[in-house]
């Protein structure tokens, strides 16, 4: 079998783009705002000649929550959908309400702790208790666990833990 050739990742990772349509410069100051760890970084602009006006904003980088993005304005040609979501690890229901409340502030609520936020990039608001609660090796706890995040849009992690040990 012919071994796999990996090499050392850069130093500074991925950057993930994001494809908006004349939004981008607002949605990296948006989700700076609701993120911690996060900063606006360098911006350029359309020149002559461009597929849009020249002098508004082609790309703009930004970190939110320590990852590296860069918001492209692109145009009208590709929308977001759920097939690209990004995950938030919530320590507690404090985190979760916070996080879903910034979110769909201007966006949509969906199930299961998904939501759309204004820019319709889609997010999962996810307590970390639960990934242990759906792992654990008691069938019948992750059963109940996973019938009671299911029929939820905004996780409640009271009632998880409480579904979770048979209460």
């Amino acid at each position: 079998m012919e071994e796999l050739m990996t090499t050392d990742a850069p130093a500074d990772g991925f950057t993930t783009c994001l494809w908006f349509d004349g939004q981008a410069e607002e949605a990296a100051h948006h989700y700076v705002s609701i993120f911690k760890n996060s900063s606006i970084g360098r911006v350029s602009h359309y020149g002559e000649g461009a597929p849009q006006p020249a002098g508004s904003v082609l790309t703009v980088e930004f970190t939110a929550f320590g990852q590296k993005f860069v918001g492209l304005n692109g145009g009208p040609e590709f929308k977001f959908t759920e097939a690209v979501s990004f995950q938030i690890p919530c320590e507690d229901q404090e985190d979760i309400d916070y996080y879903w409340t910034k979110l769909t502030d201007g966006g949509e609520p969906g199930p299961c702790g998904w939501l759309k936020d204004k820019f319709g990039v889609s997010w999962q608001v996810v307590p970390t208790r639960l990934i242990e609660m759906i792992t654990d090796p008691d069938p019948a706890k992750v059963a109940r666990a996973t019938e009671s995040f299911m029929a939820m849009g905004k996780f409640d992690l009271a009632a998880l833990e409480k579904a979770f040990a048979g209460e």
